[in-house]
This record gives structure tokens, sequence and C-alpha cells, in this order.
């Protein structure tokens, strides 16, 4: 196999095992709330927003020492590891606890953190300017196929049904653990990439990648360095831009992952429905993932106007999903207690309008998404375990923040917030990209990215 199939190869492997991994994860966050709804009148008295804000916020403090267990274990090891504590968190709903359930959000917390640095690295090393768009692109749609898979089976199994039985929350979270563990286990496919013509390294490079060469000095050292080089990307001022927009995401990500399903299964008005509309609910935000993802990596070779035009068309993709989630939605929706809500919504909740704004947020998750890890893949090239820390370290902190205030803020505010974040982060954006060809200051081509 020639080195540049590897490392394709290598790149699909690293998708198609995370679209297990978050097949079983990403169905269990959006159902979640929903679950725990129907296990509090039982000894259970957990909250899923209260569960996914500690593990955004264990997962951003974590972010810091990442690149140093990366740097030490690998990536490969990383991402294994991390996956058994992601298998373990879906198990706890088999059979749930409250101690267990928020101890189990402590650990994935961490796990969380771990995973996504070792991800960055990985893609970063099995890529090259040429190819760190397409590259995005591909596990952007595989990864995002999970929402797709899990949620179908949610969609069908739930029709007709208010409440979720023990069998059936059973069955379901038993099968979502499988599920987990064999795509943790996928990670042992990935290969060793040859050292050659990694992204960022040339013959003369004093700054070798830490995965993929030998060791050249201990492994204190190493995760001394990757610690400090995470604090120095802290503050600089490109890293600062791109913050903002990486705030965005982790608000709009806790929005469509955990909030919006819950506020679809919460409108009575929806009938017997409810419930199910949640899995088709995730299956759309999976197709406009997975479209937004194959789309750009498909076309990311010949764009000659940089990644500005994507990010823009995710901000106006996302402003008509919000538009239309405030005129279709009760504001008292992401609150609802069990029962659900009846309030009335400015115009006559519609399921369809619904699933479209679904279809929606995920093109427009996938626009800013497949674009920052372009980006950040080129500028950050020779650090790149301790850039997509700092990437997850400020969306994992603004995603807990989101699913704290979710417990409490009406629909209209949350909106709100993510519509004036949306702005100023794709601003911010524009003004990295503009600058992006000097801030990098070498010969490669860089409108073929």
């Amino acid at each position: 196999m020639s080195p540049e199939s590897k490392k394709l190869f290598n790149i699909i492997i690293l998708g198609i095992a995370f679209m297990f991994m978050f097949t079983a994860f990403q169905t269990c966050g959006n159902v979640a709330q929903t679950v725990i709804r129907s296990l509090n009148s039982t000894d259970f008295h957990g909250s899923g927003y209260t569960s996914m804000a500690i593990i955004y916020g264990v997962f951003s403090a974590s972010n810091l020492i990442t690149p140093s267990v990366v740097a030490v274990v690998g990536p490969q090891l990383s991402m294994f590891a991390s996956g058994l504590f992601y298998s373990m968190y879906i198990a706890v709903f088999i059979q749930p606890f409250t101690w267990s359930f928020y101890t189990a959000s402590v650990f994935i917390g961490i796990a969380a953190a771990v995973l996504w640095t070792a991800q960055g690295n990985c893609l970063t090393i099995n890529s090259d300017e040429h190819t760190i768009g397409r590259n995005s692109g591909i596990f952007w749609a595989l990864l995002q196929s999970s929402l797709f898979f899990g949620n179908l089976y949610i969609y069908f199994a739930w029709q007709g049904k208010t409440q979720i039985s023990e069998s059936d929350r059973r069955t379901v979270f038993i099968a979502l653990t499988v599920i987990s563990l064999v795509g943790t286990v996928l990670f042992f496919l990935i290969r060793k990439p040859d050292p050659e013509n990694i992204l960022g390294e040339d013959e003369s490079s004093d700054d070798q990648d830490l995965e993929i060469n030998e060791p050249a000095q201990n492994n204190m050292t190493k995760a001394a360095d990757a610690f400090k080089k995470s604090l120095q990307l802290c503050v600089t001022k490109e890293m600062l831009l791109l913050s903002i927009t990486t705030a965005y995401t982790g608000l709009e990500l806790t929005f469509f992952s955990g909030v919006y399903g819950t506020c679809i299964g919460a409108v009575n008005k929806f009938g017997t429905e409810e419930k199910s509309l949640i899995g088709l609910s995730g299956i759309f935000i999976g197709i406009g993932e997975i479209l937004g993802g194959s789309l750009f990596g498909l076309l990311s070779k010949n764009n000659r106007f940089g990644r500005n035009p994507v990010v823009l068309l995710g901000i106006l993709v996302h402003f008509v999903a919000f538009y239309l989630i405030f005129l279709n939605m009760p504001g008292d929706a992401p609150i609802a207690p069990l029962e659900g809500t009846d309030s009335r919504a400015y115009i006559t909740s519609s399921k369809e309008v619904a699933i479209f704004c679904s279809f929606l947020l995920g093109l427009g998750d996938s626009c800013f998404n497949t674009q920052l890890l372009s980006i950040l893949g080129f500028l950050y090239s020779e650090d790149s375990a301790p850039a997509f820390a700092v990437f997850k370290f400020v969306q994992s902190i603004c995603a807990a923040v989101a699913f704290f205030y979710s417990n409490y803020l009406l629909l209209p505010w949350q909106l709100l917030v993510m519509v004036i974040f949306g702005f100023c982060g794709t601003v911010s954006f524009f003004a990295v990209e503009w600058e992006a060809a000097a801030i990098v200051a070498r010969g490669s081509d860089y409108r073929s990215i």
C-alpha cells in the first residue's frame, strides 16, 4: 500500500470507528433527557442537562492536559482507552443510579478530551496541505453518519409511545453499548503513517510530530512541551479569534444534540408521535451533517475562494433554522415537565417544519466544523495536538455553559444567545481566513485547500 493510500485508509478507519462510537453516544445524548423524565418517578433523580454540563465542564478542564497524554501514550491507545469510558457511560443507562450516572459523566468528560485531541492529531499526521480539506470532510461525513443509524431505530421502536418502558430502555442501551465497543476496537486497525510528507513537516524541521517519530526525549519532557505549547497557543491572535467561532459551535452543539430533541418530545400538539419524532429529528440532523461533510470534502480541492463562503453558508442556514424554530416551538419547550407542554407557538406547531429545522441545524453545523478542522490542521500543522486541545477546550466549556442554562432559559433566549455568538464567530473566522496564507508563510498553494 502506498503512503498516500495508507493515510487515506487511516482516515476512513478513523471515521468509521467514530461513526460506531457516536452512533451510540449521540443517540444516547439525544434521548437521555426524555428517558430520564420517565425515570424520575423512581429512585433515580438525575438530569440529562446536568449530566451533559458536567461532561463538557470536565471536558474543557481536561483539555489542558490531554496534549501531554497523547504525546506520551500516542493517539491510537488514547482513542482506545477513551472509547472504553464512552461505552461505560452508555452502559450506565441499562440500570441507572443517580450516583453512577454523575460519576460516569465525570469520567467521560476526561475521556472525551483525550479522544478529540488524539483524533485531531491523527487527522493531521495523516494529511498534508493538499489533503487536509478532503480528509476533514471525509471524517466529518463518516462521523455524522452516526446520527442516522441510532436515531432510525429510535424512530421506529418508539413510534406511538408517550412513556419509555424499562424493557425499551434496556434493549436500546445494551445495543448502544455493544455498538460503542465495536467502534473502540476498530482503532487498532489504524496504521502508523510513513514519516515523510506529513502536514507541516520538512526535512529541516526541528519540531517533528510527537506521534510518528521515535521519541528523542523522555516522556516527562514530551508531556511538559505539549502542555507548554497549549498555553502558548491560547494567547495567539489567531487562536483567540478562532475561539469565538469555536464558542459558537459549542453553543449550537448543545442545542441540536440535546435541547432541540427534548423540545420536540415535549410538544403535546405532536400527539403520540412526539417521542418517535426525537429519533426522526436526529436522522435529519445526521443527513444535514453527512451532506455538508461530503459536499465540502469533495469540493475542497477545487475551491478557489477559501473557507469563508462555506462558513457564510453555515451561518445563514442556522439563522433561517433559528427563526423557524422560534416561530414553530413553544417558548417553554426546553424546560417543560414530564407531561409536556400545551403552550402555543407563534404559528401552529408543525412536525414537518420541526424536522426541516433539524436538517438545517445539521447542515449548518457541518459548515462550521469542517472548516474549523481544516483551518486548524493547516495553521497549526506542527502543533496539531495542542491546537486541537485548545479548540476542544473552548468548544466544550461553552457547551457546558449552554447545557447548564438550558435547565432554566426559555427557548427564545437560548436562540438569541446563539444568534449573537454566531454572528461574531463568523466575522472572526473571516478575519483569520483572510490572513491565513501570511500566518503560515510557506510556499504551498493555499487556495487549493
